[in-house]
């Protein structure tokens, strides 16, 4: 048995593009999310339409069909790409919103 050691990668380095690579990849293999959330998931729609042209990436639900919103995000995170999770999650009555992103915030609020 061969042991090899966990090596941080680019996410861009595995999946170039997040709509059309990383989207699809985590709706299909939405169990290692919900594994490593200890949430078991499974997916409900893809690009869920949630009203003037705008579509969640994932609306997924729990074990227990607790409606659950995953908003994917490359790059460096931005308010509106939280905004736009906080929304998709209201409209879709959504009670679990998950924020994948490559560059999470490293500053808590009201820090200087």
């Amino acid at each position: 048995m061969a042991v090899s050691r966990l090596k941080r990668v680019s996410v861009r380095q595995v999946w170039k593009n997040e709509e059309k690579d990383f989207m699809p990849w985590l709706a299909k293999n939405i169990e290692i999310l919900g594994e490593t959330l200890g949430m078991p998931l499974s997916v409900v729609e893809k690009e869920t339409d949630v009203g003037e042209s705008f579509e969640a990436d994932i609306l997924a639900e729990s074990k227990d069909g607790i409606p659950v919103v995953i908003e994917n995000q490359f790059g460096k995170t931005d308010h509106d790409h939280l905004g736009k999770l906080v929304t998709y999650s209201t409209n879709l009555e959504a009670k679990i919103g998950i924020w994948i992103c490559e560059n999470p915030p490293t500053r808590t609020c009201g820090s200087n």
